[in-house]
């Protein structure tokens, strides 16, 4: 029984690995189908130098503000530097290697590493992130006002309390409702507080103080401006012109798509959401999907500097 159980969580792996590979390159190519490769080529080249440049420092700089957030919710003395190699190998996983382990995991461990501290580098990491996924959905709260009525007409739609609404107006509120349920059970109940990995994980919140939570939450807020920036950078680039309150609210919800593990890197994914959402303000489905693959691609070359301090590191 238990070889079978070992052989079961051998082939999982694989097998999630295949699944993400069918549903990025699925979505990729029925994107591409319609968008057409050539068109998507040629407006990616009319993208200005300057504008991807900028584009890639605005994430190598939203990468040392997040460091800056993680240095606020840690005890020990590595300083914003090295917190920000960490980062940047961790990105470098995330979109050069995906699949094969999670940035955050690489974050951890080479934390681990160097402070033996494995709870304060589980808590930590998990905090900075739940930061910045507030500081988003706050954003996008704020903003979705504007988006609501490009919203609320998109196919597919749903009848709620006797109106026709589109199930994307639905998405925010849910994922509001979600992280509401998630802070009341982990964060203020602390479900689990019993098992002692658990209790160990939780008492490091308490350390945190709320000055170092409301610093982390105003570093968040700039973190993900940063990366709301650099996406309307390269829009204007490719002369896309639509109001920039719709990026506040297209943006996060396109992150927040990009998150759900069934895609590699979120490629697919991605893409069908810049062309659905971008596509409701009347962006073609070329122009948006370059922009997409724009944004990633500025990512990307940001990331492969977090290999430097990975070579280095495996040659200590």
């Amino acid at each position: 029984m238990s070889e079978e159980k070992s052989l079961s969580r051998k082939l999982k792996k694989p097998l999630f690995m295949l699944l993400k590979l069918v549903v990025s390159g699925g979505l990729l190519w029925f994107i591409m189908h319609k968008a057409g490769i050539v068109k998507v080529a040629g407006l990616m080249e009319q993208i200005s130098i300057a504008a991807f440049l900028l584009a890639v420092f605005l994430y190598l700089f939203s990468l040392f503000v997040s460091s800056l957030r993680w240095g606020l919710l840690v005890r020990s003395n590595l300083g914003v530097w090295k917190l920000c190699w960490l980062y940047l190998m961790g990105s470098f996983f995330n979109v050069i290697l995906p699949g094969l382990v999670g940035g955050d995991a690489i974050k951890g461990y080479y934390f681990y590493k160097l402070t033996g501290k494995g709870a304060e580098a589980a808590a930590s990491i998990f905090m900075e992130r739940y930061l910045g996924f507030i500081a988003m959905l706050v954003i996008s709260i704020i903003a979705y006002p504007f988006g609501f009525p490009y919203l609320r007409s998109m196919a597919p739609s749903v009848t709620f309390f006797g109106e026709k609404l589109g199930l994307l107006a639905l998405v925010l509120p849910a994922v509001v409702a979600g992280a509401l349920i998630f802070t009341a059970l982990f964060l203020v109940l602390r479900i689990g507080k019993g098992i002692r990995y658990l209790a160990a994980f939780y008492g490091y919140f308490d350390m945190f103080g709320k000055a170092a939570i409301i610093k982390g939450v105003l570093l968040s807020f700039g973190v993900q401006l940063l990366n709301i920036i650099s996406v309307y950078i390269l829009a204007r680039s490719l002369h896309i012109t639509v109001s920039p309150a719709l990026f506040l609210v297209f943006v996060p919800l396109i992150i927040t798509f990009s998150f759900v593990p069934i895609s590699i890197s979120g490629l697919g994914i991605r893409e069908a959401s810049f062309v659905l959402l971008f596509g409701a303000v009347g962006v073609s489905a070329q122009a948006a999907t370059a922009l997409s693959f724009a944004w990633f691609l500025s990512i990307v070359l940001a990331s492969l500097t977090g290999i430097v301090e990975y070579i280095r590191i495996k040659k200590a």
